[in-house]
């Protein structure tokens, strides 16, 4: 009895230091955001490895006026993140459309945002995505700050007014992202408006930290800034055709359904032989071991075209496609104003039969205008699956040969370069880094994918692009951490989500987050 006695005892004893010990876990828990945070040191010349998301409340004017979370901060925190980008609108914090004079109830709120950055332990980057003078967004802003000396003074008040506002917290804190995605302005225009708004800012704070978007919505690097003292951000969204696939707001629409890695495949963009630029089939090497159902989807037609595909020398399918008005085959009629000429979208799938034996399909516009084919489906009949290739719609472009030939393990598609990895880091990370090093800190201040593009896809793309950056020892920003692009609530029809509290959880993205 002594013994059972002793083991029940000592049972209990475990049982309370275990629970003693998720108590104190817990407790550590809760107090994480007022204990000290572990700021990491940041200037223009070396940016930190920064990681972590875009908040929208005051992104734009028309989505209203809406204060930060702070359920964000403590939820980016926890999840072992530290940074925020908060693109702002300046409409919001002028009042009566007087951009000299400011409405203090929206500036507290921003206050407010800088202040749980501090107790979350997460640093906190402020950005004009609409700026006086200046956005990237419509309607467009009525003079250019580019070019009007009143409004360069204006934007270089509100900039110095924060400045102000916030002079003594430490850059390691706290930075200004001075205006997002700038185009439409020369590189030399272009540095010379972000030194004087970054003298503006400097004149009240010597010590702010400055981040520069590059050039080209922020894709290309700006060796002009070079001793400005300012750091450069890029951009994550190479390809569009991943990163913005269905997205109204670029014409995501005419995308091809999205893979990773990519073929970098033919022109789908056929022309007519009466195009100047000159017309060229698109060729397709056999041989085709079984009859295989080849599927082409066509989206723009411009005017009319004769579509013809060829099996060696037998045309197995030939189709006349005449654009107009109203409702017909389309989807929809586009009247196109500069050539007065209909190019409509059709966006619909077209298939034949390639007979088994055949050594070469060749795919043309033997007549009309021109057409674009956005992707061709392979289904051998045997197979269970299709093959699927996207295609480049770069118009005029020569279409390259390649060979199809199916495998069990393999590439189906042959003699073709693709988009990976190694694709992403020569076009996206080395022209950056060369920038680094002649010491320009960089960041990634926008990046992620529209919740259309399929899951599987995204998350595959996501991680190279994760991997690059990691190696790169650069940080990032996903846009957004609510939203389209975002981990919580992002809408996707493809994925099994977690619930959290109010909020639905995109695990699987949010691990590979965490892992990078």
């Amino acid at each position: 009895m002594a013994k059972q006695e002793q083991l029940r005892h000592s049972r209990r004893m475990t049982h309370l230091q275990n629970l003693f010990m998720v108590l104190v876990a817990a407790s550590s828990l809760a107090a994480a955001p007022d204990a000290q945070p572990q700021w990491l040191p940041a200037s223009p010349e070396k940016l930190p490895r920064w990681r972590g998301f875009n908040l929208l409340e005051k992104f734009q004017l028309g989505s209203g006026r809406k204060p930060f979370v702070e359920e964000d901060f403590k939820l980016i925190s926890q999840w072992g993140f530290n940074f925020v980008r908060l693109p702002m609108d300046y409409r919001l914090w002028i009042k009566n459309g007087n951009w000299e004079e400011f409405d203090e109830p929206t500036l507290k709120e921003i206050d407010q945002a800088v202040a749980w950055g501090g107790q979350y332990g997460v640093h906190v980057c402020l950005n004009f995505h609409r700026a006086p003078g200046y956005t990237v967004a419509k309607p467009a802003e009525k003079t250019s700050v580019w070019t009007d000396p009143e409004t360069q003074r204006v934007c270089a008040l509100h900039w110095g007014t924060f400045a102000k506002r916030y002079k003594g917290i430490p850059s390691e804190r706290l930075s200004f992202n001075l205006m997002n995605e700038p185009a439409g302005v020369d590189a030399k225009t272009y540095a010379e408006v972000v030194r004087l708004l970054a003298t503006a800012i400097h004149k009240e704070d010597p010590n702010r930290l400055v981040i520069a978007d590059g050039l080209q919505w922020g894709t290309v690097a700006s060796p002009e800034l070079k001793g400005a003292g300012v750091a450069e951000a890029t951009r994550g969204y190479t390809p569009m055709e991943i990163s913005h696939y269905k997205a109204s707001w670029t014409g995501g629409e005419r995308y091809p359904v999205p893979v990773w890695p990519r073929p970098l495949s033919a022109s789908g963009c056929l022309l007519s032989p009466a195009k100047p630029e000159g017309s060229h089939p698109m060729v397709i090497e056999g041989p085709f071991a079984e009859a295989t159902t080849l599927r082409l989807h066509v989206k723009v037609v411009s005017s009319a075209a004769n579509l013809r595909v060829t099996a060696d020398d037998k045309i197995v399918l030939e189709k006349q496609f005449k654009c107009g008005p109203g409702k017909g085959e389309w989807k929809t009629a586009i009247l196109h104003p500069k050539y007065n000429v209909y190019q409509n979208m059709y966006d619909r799938d077209y298939e034949t039969v390639v007979p088994a034996g055949t050594k070469q399909v060749q795919i043309q516009v033997t007549s009309g205008d021109w057409l674009e084919i956005s992707e061709l489906g392979f289904k051998p009949a045997s197979s269970p699956r299709e093959d699927l290739l996207p295609l480049d719609l770069a118009f005029g472009k020569k279409p390259e040969p390649f060979r199809y030939a199916p495998q069990a393990n393999g590439p189906a598609f042959l003699n073709m370069k693709y988009q990976d990895r190694q694709w992403l880091w020569d076009n996206c990370i080395v022209p950056w880094k060369e920038l680094e090093n002649k010491g320009v800190g960089v960041i990634v201040g926008e990046w992620g994918a529209y919740n259309k593009t399929p899951h599987d896809v995204f998350l595959r793309w996501a991680e190279d692009c994760l991997q690059n950056w990691q190696q790169a020892g650069w940080g990032w920003s996903l846009w957004n951490f609510r939203g389209s692009f975002g981990v919580l609530d992002s809408e996707r029809t493809d994925v099994q989500y977690e619930i959290v509290g109010d909020h639905k959880v995109d695990r699987k993205f949010l691990d590979l987050l965490r892992k990078y």
